[in-house]
């Protein structure tokens, strides 16, 4: 398909802006034109019953994170925490009896180089609404400063501080996913392989939202279409994993490349997003296939007419996506999930 007309008169706005090539400045100026660009593109925030912060006291060291409490929890329905929820009191009811809603370990993308809480904060609220889970958006440390594995311990560390204190935060253990985009989608894919290889926590569904699996670079998307419809050229594909990675050979380590994992089994169930104009395209769509292939239920869904990043832009087809990701949240959720023994 063609690009969409919303996503081609955004690509013109971008190109309006003439942004200096990524290769060719700092972190900390990427940093400053990223959050310029999201504030001029992000409208007004969903409403949900409650936002806080904390800090996580984890094994990889504190943890900031941003806990999203879902709007629209009928008193005393099912998954609901009671009346206070509903309201979007602090407090806890103890008069109901209702299931403790479920909750989205979310991490948020940009290269582990860019992007933090107030980035993503839109599609944090909006998966909260439309999953009716809580979802704890995870503020994990970025690089160059912090160098891989940093990014992994904290996302796992962080994950297993969620599950292990689940009634403080009044959510139910027996149902956690996890779910990112973009980097955030390879945090999530590599949380749920960590958490396998320990034993735990339980984690019982991903979504992985165009997720970079595949730091060799040489799949057909990535090649073909950098530098164009709005993706990084090869040079600011480079740029990021020279400031996440500090030797070649961590690219072809399983906790970098999921994709290069050689045992997908007894991994959680998997929904995946692509897009047609995305250079990530091509490894989404192969992690889905050897999911499939290893026994794991995994859904992959590619949204044509659609590039990296479109979920966070008012786009038509990003509305659809949003919508097909919480129902499979909810799919999994009302399954009745229980941790595995």
């Amino acid at each position: 398909m063609p690009l969409h007309p919303q996503v081609q008169a955004h690509l013109g706005r971008l190109a309006a802006a003439n942004f200096a090539g990524l290769h060719t400045v700092t972190p900390e100026v990427a940093r400053a034109g990223a959050r310029r660009l999201s504030a001029a593109s992000v409208g007004e925030p969903e409403p949900v019953a409650e936002v806080s912060e904390r800090v996580l006291g984890t094994e990889a060291g504190d943890v900031p994170v941003r806990i999203y409490r879902p709007a629209g929890i009928p008193t005393g329905a099912t998954g609901a925490t009671g009346a206070t929820e509903a309201t979007g009191a602090t407090g806890v009811s103890g008069t109901t009896g209702a299931r403790p809603l479920p909750v989205v370990v979310f991490f948020h993308g940009g290269g582990y180089v860019l992007g933090d809480l107030d980035s993503h904060d839109g599609l944090a609220r909006v998966l909260a609404n439309g999953s009716q889970s809580v979802v704890v958006s995870v503020d994990y440390p970025l690089a160059p400063e912090n160098k891989f594995p940093a990014q992994p311990n904290a996302g796992y560390a962080a994950t297993a501080w969620i599950a292990d204190h689940a009634a403080e935060l009044r959510v139910d253990p027996s149902r956690i996913a996890v779910a990112g985009d973009s980097a955030g989608g390879n945090l999530a894919a590599v949380v749920t392989l960590k958490a396998r290889a320990n034993g735990g926590p339980y984690i019982g569904f991903q979504l992985l939202i165009y997720p970079d699996l595949d730091f060799r670079r040489t799949n057909h998307s990535i090649t073909e279409l950098a530098g164009q419809y709005g993706n990084i050229t090869r040079e600011a594909q480079q740029w990021f994993m020279n400031h996440y990675l500090t030797t070649e050979a961590e690219k072809l380590h399983p906790l970098v490349s999921p994709l290069l994992e050689p045992d997908l089994t007894a991994l959680p169930p998997a929904h995946i997003i692509t897009a047609e104009y995305d250079a990530l395209r091509d490894e989404g769509e192969e992690y889905g296939r050897r999911l499939a292939a290893a026994g794991v239920p995994v859904t992959v869904k590619r949204y044509d007419g659609m590039i990296h990043e479109f979920l966070r832009h008012p786009f038509d087809d990003a509305k659809a996506a949003i919508d097909d990701a919480t129902t499979a949240l909810r799919r999994f959720f009302d399954s009745g999930a229980v941790p595995r023994s």
